[in-house]
């Protein structure tokens, strides 16, 4: 899978202490210039739907589960790989000082109707909810939530390039 971007945290002075690696899978669907992405309300920003892979799973099988706690959605198909995401992230707890996190991003399909929600308590408490959103829009959004929040969460400069990679990439346009 291609490397999409490598980002280093300011504050880590050097990727060489120690560390642990967490694997995300997340999905883009898009309906014309629509993308499913997940709004929560407590940092006011849009992330593409996906997260951590458990245990035994491949990254597909992670993506899939994910879809579906995160957004309800339906007969997920035509998985096909985007690329990877790699982040380095102070952690300071379990005997880590950084996370090494990759995110393998892949497009999906699905059917139009989304079904109920499993979303965890944390992302309950957070006021995530699955939303359709025009690309543009939500780059716009996230980048005003960059510039004037202060309770903005770490992922959303990563959601924001990913954001706009989607417009720059897979966006069809017409004429």
């Amino acid at each position: 899978m291609r490397l999409l971007k490598s980002s280093i945290h300011p504050s880590i002075e050097s990727v060489d202490q120690s560390s642990f690696l967490r694997l995300a899978a997340r999905g883009i669907i898009l309906n014309g210039e629509d993308v499913l992405m997940l709004y929560t309300q407590r940092y006011d920003d849009y992330t593409l739907p996906g997260g951590g892979i458990d245990e035994g799973e491949n990254q597909v099988e992670g993506l899939i589960r994910e879809l579906t706690e995160e957004t309800g959605a339906r007969n997920i198909r035509n998985v096909e790989a985007f690329g990877l995401y790699e982040e380095f992230r102070p952690w300071n707890r379990d005997g880590f000082e950084v996370m090494q996190m990759k995110s393998y991003c892949y497009t999906c399909e699905i059917d139009e109707q989304l079904g109920e929600t499993s979303l965890e308590d944390y992302e309950v408490n957070n006021g995530m909810k699955p939303v359709w959103i025009n690309v543009h829009d939500a780059i716009k959004h996230n980048l005003d939530t960059i510039k004037n929040s202060d309770k903005k969460g770490m992922s959303i400069e990563r959601e924001t390039f990913l954001l706009c990679l989607i417009r720059d990439e897979l966006l069809v346009v017409v004429n």
